[in-house]
């Protein structure tokens, strides 16, 4: 009989169905869990599901036990996998599933920002319309999409799809060199050409100690074009001071943020400052969220934790010792 404990299953939508694991089990899930709680919660448990509830070394000191952390997520920045080696644990993440709702997003919030929608839409609420006097008015600049050349940060399954939609609306894509890479083939754009030659900047890389900040003052002012900046990737790959510095002195046009350092945000978030102007769009990190996504990840949870049990361990970032 195996003991599964899903640490956080608030982070899943109500109406997600996650089916049951098709062998001996007890399962107790928590909406949520606080940090003080984690141990007592996952006492005796074999398997333990997290999305961002963070599993530290001194947990797993305290759970002799525990065989498998199946991440009920792509990012596996939450779970300490050195100490997880160290203790004989599997980690195993999921993978694949936002392939069209990252996306679909990051194009949302160009189209939105391109096109000046918020902007717009708060002058129809406050009568702007009517007092112009005529069908239409030009009160914000709208671009196209079609022409622009967009920045790709990242080149896995999600920075492929973004440059396979941008094609579809006539932009040219570009994938961004490594920051700092000396070296790099013919599909790869350098570095600093990328950041002065895009119209818009859409990062989708993780979040490791050698990307964080990848985006600061120093490439803000690199930026010719004064491009929008798209982040649905991770908080801390942009310097969100910087990003507010660099809106304010007109470096960038615009920012469309899905995710912010710290969530929720603390209330002094530079991103909370500027949130509220129309060239800004920030979401609470829901571009991964549609229900077709939200079922796939439940689903492909429960395949990674069945295989485990059948030996057949798969998705794994870190195999037991």
């Amino acid at each position: 009989m195996h003991k599964i404990v899903f640490l956080d299953r608030a982070t899943l939508a109500p109406q997600i169905k996650l089916r049951a694991p098709g062998f001996a089990h007890e399962l107790a899930d928590y909406a949520q869990t606080q940090p003080e709680d984690v141990a007592a919660r996952i006492a005796g448990a074999s398997i333990v599901i997290t999305n961002k509830v963070a599993l530290t070394a001194d947990i797993f000191a305290q759970s002799p036990g525990l065989k498998l952390v199946a991440v009920a997520a792509t990012g596996t920045d939450c779970v300490d996998k050195a100490a997880c080696a160290r203790h004989g644990i599997a980690v195993a993440n999921i993978r694949g599933y936002a392939v069209n709702t990252v996306p679909e997003h990051t194009f949302a919030l160009m189209l939105a920002l391109r096109r000046n929608l918020i902007a717009y839409r708060d002058d129809v609420l406050n009568g702007v319309w009517q007092k112009s006097g005529q069908f239409c008015f030009f009160d914000h600049p709208i671009r196209d999409l079609a022409g622009a050349t967009l920045g790709i940060i990242g080149e896995g399954v999600l920075g492929q799809r973004v440059a396979e939609i941008a094609k579809v609306f006539g932009m040219r894509p570009i994938f961004a060199a490594h920051k700092g890479s000396q070296g790099f083939g013919p599909l790869y754009t350098p570095w600093d050409e990328m950041l002065a030659t895009s119209d818009i900047i859409t990062v989708h890389s993780p979040l490791t100690p050698q990307t964080r900040g990848m985006l600061a003052m120093p490439e803000f002012r690199a930026m010719k074009r004064k491009p929008l900046i798209i982040n649905t990737a991770r908080g801390g790959l942009v310097d969100e001071a910087d990003l507010a510095r660099a809106l304010d002195e007109g470096l960038i046009s615009g920012a469309g943020f899905d995710v912010v350092s710290g969530e929720p945000p603390a209330a002094d978030n530079p991103l909370m400052r500027i949130a509220g102007r129309p060239n800004v769009i920030v979401t609470p990190h829901v571009a991964w969220a549609s229900d077709e996504a939200q079922q796939a990840l439940a689903d492909q949870l429960i395949d990674n934790i069945e295989s485990f049990i059948a030996g057949m361990p798969r998705n794994l970032v870190q195999a037991a010792l």
